[in-house]
């Protein structure tokens, strides 16, 4: 049943993707601005992949047969 999920997992690696590009474009505008802190949104940024990639993880899981 793994493979029902594989269009889901494809499109959620991409958000990871997205979402790694945004949070290390924030960490780039902040040196370039002499920022010595990181910035709040790259914070959030970063839990939230974090988030997609569970969320990966739990679709690449076999199927325990669980409903």
């Amino acid at each position: 049943m793994s493979g029902e999920f594989d269009d889901v997992r494809g499109r959620l690696e991409a958000i990871s993707e997205e979402l790694t590009d945004l949070a290390i474009a924030r960490l780039r505008d902040s040196i370039d601005a002499g920022g010595h802190e990181l910035p709040v949104d790259e914070k959030r940024l970063t839990r939230a992949r974090r988030a997609v990639d569970k969320a990966v993880h739990l679709l690449s899981e076999p199927d325990d047969g669980f409903i």
